[in-house]
């Protein structure tokens, strides 16, 4: 494959959407041909029995997962694994298609390595993502699916549209994720509440025994976020994934009036949120740590803080494919030099 520095600033002429689409084109061709791409898979998968663990019924032979918002129709699960990802989370679906807010809903920060993105929950809807799965499930890699209610469906009915997608999709993937954090979805936020939260746990529950977790965004106070993820696991979550995009735009120079923030200046953010809840729930559910990953060493400090595993989004616009293979192989020497023989060991070792 091509040498991404080398084509990086072709592609950053582009506005990031259009950027977005050429990857997605490159990365979708391994569903048509996977030879021309075995090199580039045996030598970017790390594959190493210090990195290998067991979660929801699977092996994740390396903790580095894709998060959710990139490869959003699942078209591009066979690509993530070639890039080196230990595992993919598809979407987020809703049961309706739904293109999206109004263009330009993309833009990159340069300067501070920061995507901000104001897309809504733009996809191919329920139909056309469950037909990819079921021609892709169960994949060698574990796949995650990021569920999410439609733009046009009003709070009062939103249970309705998750249970929906988790009674046509809970048996095409290894885990589910309840995202009720995105912050371009009108009053999606709203439903980080006990009594959602309560409702929807319990009707999921009796859907299917596969793991779901619970996306939370970085915006609400420590206090808030301790409370809220204990009171999900209290009702059924299985996990925990922290967290989504900022709407703190204080964070960067120039900053548009809409969207989240992601990637290098949601680092601290994100680490502040995941490690007060991981002093809570470490030890008691899965916690999954999302948000400025960007090194070998944030992945192990997330590690080390309670995440079992952890995923990368922006990262990839800004250091490229490499970064994944990279990540995986310094790891496995961050994890040798503090004398463990597998990542098991070293998750939670801050909390010990």
């Amino acid at each position: 494959m091509i040498n991404y520095q080398s084509i990086k600033p072709l592609l950053f002429k582009l506005q990031p959407e259009n950027a977005h689409h050429v990857a997605e084109c490159v990365l979708r061709l391994p569903n048509i041909c996977q030879i021309p791409f075995n090199s580039f898979l045996e030598s970017h998968f790390v594959t190493n029995d210090i990195l290998t663990q067991e979660l929801f019924g699977r092996t994740f032979l390396n903790p580095v997962g894709l998060g959710a918002g990139f490869d959003k129709n699942a078209t591009m699960i066979r690509g993530m694994q070639v890039l080196g990802f230990g595992f993919t989370e598809i979407g987020t679906v809703t049961p309706k298609a739904q293109e999206g807010n109004p263009k330009p809903r993309m833009w990159r920060h340069v300067e501070e390595e920061t995507i901000q993105n104001a897309m809504g929950f733009n996809n191919e809807g329920l139909l056309k993502v469950q037909k990819r799965l079921k021609q892709r499930y169960p994949f060698t890699t574990p796949i995650g699916v990021n569920i999410g209610k439609n733009k046009v469906t009003p709070d009062s009915e939103a249970i309705n549209d998750y249970t929906t997608l988790i009674k046509a999709l809970h048996a095409l993937g290894d885990y589910l994720v309840i995202n009720i954090s995105s912050p371009n979805t009108p009053g999606l936020r709203d439903l980080q509440n006990e009594e959602f939260i309560t409702r929807l746990f319990a009707e999921a529950k009796a859907i299917t025994d596969k793991p779901i977790l619970l996306k939370i965004a970085p915006d609400m106070s420590i206090e808030d976020a301790v409370a809220l993820t204990t009171m999900a696991v209290e009702k059924g979550a299985d996990g925990i994934i922290a967290t989504n995009t900022t709407v703190d735009y204080s964070l960067v120079k120039s900053p548009y009036d809409k969207g989240g923030l992601s990637g290098a200046v949601l680092k601290q953010k994100s680490f502040e949120i995941f490690e007060a809840i991981a002093k809570e729930l470490y030890g008691k559910t899965t916690l999954i740590s999302v948000g400025g990953i960007d090194s070998a060493e944030e992945a192990y400090r997330r590690i080390k803080a309670g995440a079992s595993l952890v995923q990368i989004l922006s990262g990839l616009v800004f250091h490229g494919p490499d970064m994944i293979m990279n990540i995986n192989k310094k790891l496995t020497e961050l994890i040798k030099a503090d004398g463990y023989s597998n990542i098991t060991e070293a998750i939670g070792a801050d909390r010990k």
